[in-house]
């Protein structure tokens, strides 16, 4: 068969070359989308009358046809390279075994065995959503993470749902209870709590019913809550690839539960007089350095377009700090992909990109800290700086601070970090987030930062000055902090020399020495203050479960009851009069989220003078909302620390935050 297979450059020519070689039918794939195997299975047998597989990863599309008129099947795979290159999974090898394999595309002889476990278990992975909390749709990189992994194994076959995607929670719960899969992943973050549960509460009544498996940020926070509820549960407690294609491998009977790694969930009875019947056990999680790929399958990113929403991608896993308030146990050390794996992924996204010239051509890369400290990251940072322009897109990111200025390197080293975020600009950087968090050394060491005020004032500067596209995120309520922290707080948000006009036609070198110039800030300051380039202002500190910061809080007593719909202790603060201040604050963003975030939204969405256009309407809610700041604070200082004088406090500042608000409207009936 090898020396009659013509040369095709195209995986669509290849496929429908296979059926035609399988089946004798010649057939018009029309606009099947390679992206979703499982809708092109279910195209193939209208088609074609026989059964047909798709799976395998996106760029080794995998694709089993079985023979009309003849015994066995046809594989084929879409990418053109041999099936001997293929790291075929260990089942297969005495399952799967092709007559040809140095042909992409061959007959193969499919065991009883092997043809159950391409076919089961199947798989159903489902993404939780409040749209009346975030209103526009980011692609699904969790569950999309996931089926990667699983197709990888080639057992079974996956399906995703997304609630962003015009799929109700009823629709998720009758698609479990009517199709019956084996298998069902769940997906929930912060405030998706009770979307979960009320899933979890049909599904799992049914003894006969699926493998339950639940993952995400807000599960590894109530993991204990949610196997006392549901004793058969399995909690992904890392980021989940190795996780799924164990489940599926312990559904095959090939691993026992203890096996499964990265899970929570209930302990069984290990033999004759033990009492762990019930017990709550963990298997180890898998090191970021050590997994295998962290790309995601593209089946939902075309429906992801369709309603408006966003493209995200992830080139690195981890941080390489551990802040207080964030409990890191399930996100792991920092480990970065090397660049030239980009590669395919990014022609994947470019292909559904092409086929959308309306949509804003933008990746967001979600990576916690984009640069990392391995040696070699400048050079791997600007890499994958130039893969991402070479196709075309914009992208946007996020950082440490500490990627910008160290107070114990040397000048060489701020030179070369200089040239690359000059060089990442240059390469297509929209804009990329830095978590500063805060302006007073005293509460960055509370925070377990790693940075000091000074720090951040000479980041701020340099990056302005370099031309970096930023924005900022700053936490302004602490439970801990007291009056002196918070005024400096004030005080700091508003500077107006932290924010340099762009400086291109200086040097790096004339840059990194004068920010250190008080004279040179002041020629060079864009007269803005440091609180309009702050993402959302007015933010409290969330006392989530587990962190440091937390066990701090509790410590002080000052925690109370836990939340875990959103993960979090309710806790009080150190001095009352600032909880006044931090309980009106978030009244006041609350106020406002719906509005502020959709604009935030349609920023992504949107280039040129559109996207000015809404970051300039979402500076008027930072201006306001820094004036509530001032003057709460004012009131604060004429207030007495005694808890008698807690209702007056509270009125006066719901009085302020009225007439701010009646301000507010103005400008915005004019537009």
């Amino acid at each position: 068969m090898t020396s009659s297979v013509p040369t095709m450059a195209d995986p669509r020519e290849r496929l429908r070359f296979a059926v035609e070689y399988a089946t004798g039918a010649k057939v018009d794939l029309g606009a099947a989308c390679l992206t979703d195997p499982g809708a092109l299975t279910e195209a193939l047998q209208r088609w074609v009358g026989v059964s047909a597989v798709v799976t395998g990863t996106l760029e080794r599309r995998l694709v089993f046809v079985e023979n009309a008129g003849h015994t066995g099947w046809t594989v084929a795979d879409l990418s053109g390279a041999p099936h001997k290159t293929r790291e075929w999974p260990t089942w297969a090898e005495a399952a799967l075994t092709p007559d040809q394999p140095t042909s992409w595309i061959s007959s193969m002889r499919i065991t009883p065995a092997g043809l159950h476990r391409l076919m089961r278990p199947r798989l159903l992975l489902a993404a939780l959503y409040h749209p009346e909390y975030f209103p526009l749709p980011r692609f699904p990189l969790g569950i999309s993470d996931l089926a990667r992994a699983a197709r990888a194994t080639l057992l079974g076959r996956v399906e995703l749902m997304d609630m962003q995607l015009g799929v109700g929670l009823r629709d998720i719960i009758e698609r479990i209870t009517t199709d019956r899969p084996d298998i069902v992943g769940i997906s929930a973050t912060f405030g998706q709590h009770d979307l979960m549960m009320s899933v979890l509460d049909e599904i799992t009544s049914d003894v006969d019913g699926p493998l339950v498996v639940v993952g995400g940020s807000l599960t590894v926070r109530n993991e204990r809550l949610l196997l006392d509820r549901y004793p058969d549960l399995l909690v992904a407690r890392g980021a989940g690839e190795t996780t799924i294609a164990d489940v599926l491998a312990h559904w095959h009977g090939d691993l026992v539960r203890d096996h499964i790694r990265g899970i929570g969930y209930r302990g069984v009875e290990r033999g004759e007089g033990t009492l762990t019947i019930g017990s709550a056990r963990r298997t180890a999680t898998v090191a970021n350095r050590t997994r295998p790929d962290i790309w995601p399958e593209l089946d939902l990113l075309p429906r992801t377009f369709d309603y408006r929403g966003v493209a995200q991608l992830e080139t690195s896993r981890g941080c390489t700090n551990f802040c207080s308030f964030c409990p890191r146990g399930h996100k792991g050390t920092w480990a970065g992909s090397a660049p030239e794996a980009l590669g395919w992924v990014l022609d994947a996204f470019a292909e559904v990109f092409d086929e959308r010239p309306d949509i804003s051509r933008t990746l967001y890369l979600v990576d916690e800290e984009f640069v990392g400290r391995d040696e070699g990251a400048v050079p791997r940072a600007l890499a994958v700086a130039d893969m991402l322009h070479s196709r075309g897109f914009g992208w946007e990111t996020s950082c440490r601070v500490d990627q910008a200025v160290r107070l114990d390197r040397d000048r060489e080293w701020h030179l070369e970090r200089g040239r690359m975020w000059r060089g990442l600009t240059e390469r297509g950087l929209r804009r990329c987030l830095f978590g500063v968090e805060s302006g007073v050394t005293s509460i960055l060491d509370r925070f377990n930062k790693g940075t000091t005020g000074e720090q951040n004032v000479l980041a701020l500067r340099t990056l302005s000055a370099l031309g970096v596209p930023t924005r900022f995120t700053y936490i302004t309520f602490d439970h801990l902090m007291n009056a002196e922290e918070l005024h400096a707080t004030y005080a700091f948000q508003g500077r107006m020399d932290l924010i340099l006009r762009p400086l291109s036609h200086l040097s790096v070198a004339e840059i990194i020495d004068g920010v250190h110039d008080e004279g040179f800030v002041a020629e060079h300051a864009a007269g803005q203050p440091f609180h309009e380039a702050v993402s959302y202002t007015l933010v409290s500190m969330e006392c989530l479960i587990g962190a440091a910061y937390t066990r701090a809080a509790e410590a002080a007593g000052l925690t109370d009851a836990v939340r875990p719909s959103m993960g979090r202790v309710d806790a009080r603060f150190a001095d009352w009069r600032i909880g006044v201040l931090s309980r009106r604050a978030q009244l006041w963003v609350d106020r406002n989220f719906a509005l502020d975030y959709t604009l935030k939204s349609l920023e992504k969405l949107a280039d040129g003078d559109r996207r000015s256009a809404i970051r300039d309407m979402r500076v008027t809610f930072k201006r306001a909302g820094y004036d509530l700041f001032g003057g709460m604070l004012a009131l604060l200082d004429r207030t007495d620390a005694d808890p008698g004088h807690h209702e007056g406090l509270d009125e006066a500042c719901a009085e302020l935050a009225d007439i701010l608000i009646r301000r507010l409207r103005t400008p915005w009936t004019t537009l």
